[in-house]
């Protein structure tokens, strides 16, 4: 079975290709055209840098490979030189071991040794010197070449030194094998050697060594290939890297070593055998690259690289700023465009010749008429009207000839649908870039509006002027701290004239002028409450007074209060009005209202009379019996002067009740003035009981009285205060002779006690009967003048005790009493302020004003 996948039909491999297409196009089409451009100018310098790129990668691949193939060659070229080195200290190894295994079987003596060892030192020349040294580190021989320096000369008969060689010496006995060393040189000697010690072994005894020391910079030398030393900087290390022969090449520049294009260093070294990690050789390979001067292909391609890379940044900036320039621009002009459209003054151009080169939507909007039809037309234009021809041609003149009127004309404009309205005209030099005119500006307002509303304005003045100048009252304006009159209507204008006395004169007297405001001498125009808040000033309700002016012979009642003028400053409006017509029926009023009291003090009395007539009855007829008793009795001789006494005090006692009786009914019906003092409530009560016990037994009503003890004294007319009570309590008898009450509910209860109302001391006086109450309608309208339940009343009762209560600062009202559903009875009540401390003006003007009622 073929497990390979069957190629997808062509409809799919076309949906497949397609699809990744679409979606670029989709992506490219939803993108701005500002980033449109932007990715349009990037991809050229993408472009450029990944060819940067792919440059350099291409030259750092070339030099990588080429270092390579260096470092193989090198290495190969390095073991090959180490090979022929090595093989050349294991022949001269070699024959070093022939002559010590000669001198071991004693074949050699003296002289041959010297012989075979000038043979070797004379055919190699890095061979500096051979020596016989027995086992006691004696010399026994010693050949050197002629360059070996003198210091380093053996003479036969010498003992080792310890040192290098010593040392070696005694590795080579034990070791029993050719042992190498690098002795060190000595100073002033820069001739490094090598050295190798072979041990003689005669009959397997240890019998010296034969020394050969080797001239490292001839090893080298005569060692190293010569193709390897033309090629390489060859030198020999010792085991601690300091350079025995050869000359190294200088180190680079380790900055630029890590750039690609940057030579580096090829070397590579390998330890000498037999001698081991104790010398090295290294090459290191001639610079074979041509630097700068071979790189050129690759410094001109990243130039032009750069170059156009550069290029095209600049390009992109320069493209983006005029993008930026094109979209600020464009911006401007719809802005710009916008502003004309969205303004609601038409603005129209004209050219020097006086034809319409440019209108604005708002301008279109005003005539009807569109900008195709009107640009391009001179005069007559279709918005004027056929009337006004004339005077529209003269004004065009004008305008053409420069002579326009800085504050505008008005002028009237015909629409397209025939309607006209009223426009104003501001007209200006049209002047290009370069400081030329070109024509003319011309600015276009309706004012219909503004004219109708001004229209109506005038017509409103006028009519406020009309009402204010009919006014029957004295209304003035004036600022604060000033001589000068802001306003004053007519009936000011005939009291007091054009000037601001009368409006300080009524300020003055009314006392409603602020104290930095008084202090002002007039000479100085500052305000004189500058500086404070005019928000309270101007919300505060108005001040009234009522004073009295003798030079117009009138009351006048002032309202004033403060208003910000027009202009800003802080005024003062006084209202004055006549009101000595009212003054003189209040005092009429007054009088009338005293004589009512009296009239009804003596109605009362009236209708006590038979009551009175029947209660000085009883003190006559009692002491005309006490006279007729003691007359019999003296004519009989039968008294005797106790009892005579007793009758006399008795007689004198009626006389003085009937006195009592009297002089109270007088001082009741008595006319007098209000007259306030300190009254005590309890004498006060006891007097009203007296005066109405009377009447009250007289329709067999029970009356009972209750006064709360240590009441403190009220300020109060005290026979103003009795009539109060004696009529509520003659009303409250009538009121149970009217229900019909049986004899156990026909009772009127009068108390008197202390109470705390709205944060005062007073005293409150009840009168509550058993009646039958009273209706809604009669409670609402009780206290009127004039309104009355009786069909003999006259309506005046309830509202002279009102007023007389009201006199007195206190409240009079009344209510019902309720056992349930079903009305008890009534209850009046009032009450009277406690005493307070009064001084004598306070005392004389209180008694000289008399009761108002106050419906």
């Amino acid at each position: 079975m073929d497990k390979t996948a069957a190629p997808l039909p062509e409809p799919a491999q076309a949906s497949a290709i397609a699809a990744p297409a679409r979606w670029w196009r989709t992506w490219w089409r939803s993108l701005s055209p500002t980033r449109q451009d932007r990715f349009a100018a990037l991809a050229p310098l993408a472009a450029v840098l990944m060819f940067m790129a792919a440059i350099v990668a291409a030259f750092w691949y070339l030099r990588a490979e080429e270092a390579e193939r260096e470092q193989e060659a090198l290495k190969r070229d390095v073991e090959y030189a180490q090979q022929r080195v090595r093989l050349r200290l294991l022949e001269r190894q070699e024959q070093l071991m022939r002559i010590a295994r000669d001198l071991s079987n004693q074949e050699l003596e003296r002289p041959e040794f010297v012989g075979r060892a000038e043979a070797l030192i004379s055919q190699y020349p890095e061979l500096q010197a051979i020596t016989w040294i027995d086992d006691k580190r004696r010399i026994r021989a010693s050949h050197a070449a002629p360059t070996l320096a003198s210091s380093d000369l053996r003479v036969a008969g010498e003992v080792l030194t310890p040192g290098d060689t010593a040392d070696t010496f005694g590795l080579a006995r034990d070791l029993q094998q050719p042992v190498y060393s690098q002795p060190e040189a000595s100073e002033g000697d820069s001739t490094p050697l090598l050295q190798l010690q072979v041990p003689l072994n005669h009959q397997g005894k240890f019998s010296g060594v034969v020394l050969g020391e080797y001239s490292i910079d001839s090893l080298l030398r005569y060692g190293t290939p010569t193709e390897v030393l033309a090629r390489y900087a060859v030198t020999l290390l010792d085991g601690k890297s300091q350079v025995l022969a050869g000359t190294p090449l200088a180190p680079r520049n380790p900055a630029t070593q890590l750039l690609p294009w940057s030579p580096r260093a090829n070397e590579y070294e390998v330890p000498v055998s037999p001698v081991g990690n104790g010398l090295v050789l290294r090459a290191q390979a001639y610079r074979t690259s041509l630097g700068v001067v071979g790189s050129g292909l690759f410094w001109l391609v990243g130039t032009l690289s750069a170059m156009t890379a550069w290029m095209l940044i600049a390009t992109w900036r320069h493209t983006r700023r005029r993008m930026q320039a094109q979209q600020a621009l464009v911006a401007e002009t719809n802005f710009r465009r916008a502003m004309e459209n969205s303004i609601l003054t038409g603005m129209r151009a004209l050219d020097l010749e006086g034809r319409i080169t440019y209108v604005n939507a708002a301008f279109c909007q005003m005539t009807g008429w569109s900008e195709a039809e009107l640009v391009g037309l001179k005069a007559p234009f279709p918005y004027w009207p056929d009337s006004d021809y004339e005077a529209l041609y003269a004004k065009l003149r004008d305008e053409i000839n420069g002579n326009t009127m800085a504050g505008g004309f008005q002028v009237r404009v015909r629409r397209k649908s025939g309607t006209q309205f009223d426009a104003r005209l501001y007209v200006s030099p049209l002047i290009d870039a370069h400081g030329q005119q070109t024509g003319w500006m011309t600015s276009m307002t309706d004012i219909t509006e503004p004219n109708r509303i001004r229209e109506q304005l005038s017509a409103s003045y006028e009519r406020f002027t009309i009402v204010l100048e009919s006014l029957d009252a004295s209304v003035s304006v004036a600022p604060l701290g000033s001589q000068e009159l802001l306003f004053a209507n007519k009936l000011y204008r005939q009291w007091f004239g054009s000037q601001t006395v009368g409006h300080l004169q009524l300020v003055a007297q009314a006392g409603v002028v602020p104290s930095t405001a008084s202090n002002s001498t007039g000479m100085d125009d500052e305000d004189g409450l500058m500086g404070l808040p005019t928000d309270p000033l101007t919300s505060a309700r108005t001040e009234n007074a009522e004073i009295y002016l003798p030079e117009l012979g009138k009351w006048l009642e002032v309202r004033s209060r403060y208003l910000n003028w027009v202009d800003g400053r802080l005024a003062q409006m006084v209202i004055a009005t006549d009101i000595t017509p009212r003054r003189l029926a209040e005092e009429q009023a007054a009088r009338q209202t005293e004589r009512a009291q009296s009239v009804s003090r003596l109605i009362t009395m009236g209708e006590m009379a038979s009551s009175v007539a029947h209660e000085l009855n009883q003190p006559l007829t009692a002491i005309s019996n006490y006279c007729s008793g003691m007359v019999s009795r003296i004519q009989s001789g039968q008294i005797t002067e106790e009892a005579l006494l007793s009758a006399l005090q008795k007689t004198a006692h009626q006389a003085q009740r009937a006195g009592q009786i009297i002089q109270r009914i007088r001082a009741f019906v008595k006319k007098s003035e209000p007259n306030r003092t300190l009254a005590d409530v309890h004498s006060m009560v006891n007097e009203a009981v007296e005066l109405a016990d009377i009447e009250l037994r007289r329709h067999n009503v029970r009356l009972t009285h209750y006064v709360a003890a240590r009441l403190p004294p009220v300020m109060a007319d005290t026979i103003l205060i009795e009539q109060v009570l004696v009529n509520l309590m003659k009303n409250g008898a009538e009121a149970i002779q009217h229900a019909n009450r049986p004899a156990p509910n026909r009772s009127v209860e009068l108390r008197v006690v202390p109470k705390h109302i709205d944060d005062h001391e007073v005293v409150e006086f009840s009168v509550q009967d058993t009646g039958k109450g009273l209706a809604p309608e009669v409670l609402e309208r009780l206290f009127e003048a004039f309104f009355s339940t009786k069909q003999e009343g006259m309506g005046m009762g309830l509202n002279l005790c009102r007023s007389i209560v009201e006199s007195h600062h206190g409240r009079m009202q009344a209510e019902n009493l309720y056992n349930g559903s079903e009305v008890t009875g009534c209850r009046f009540s009032f009450w009277l302020p406690l005493a307070k401390p009064v001084d004598a003006t306070t005392n004389s003007v209180a008694n000289a004003q008399p009761p108002r009622t106050i419906a």
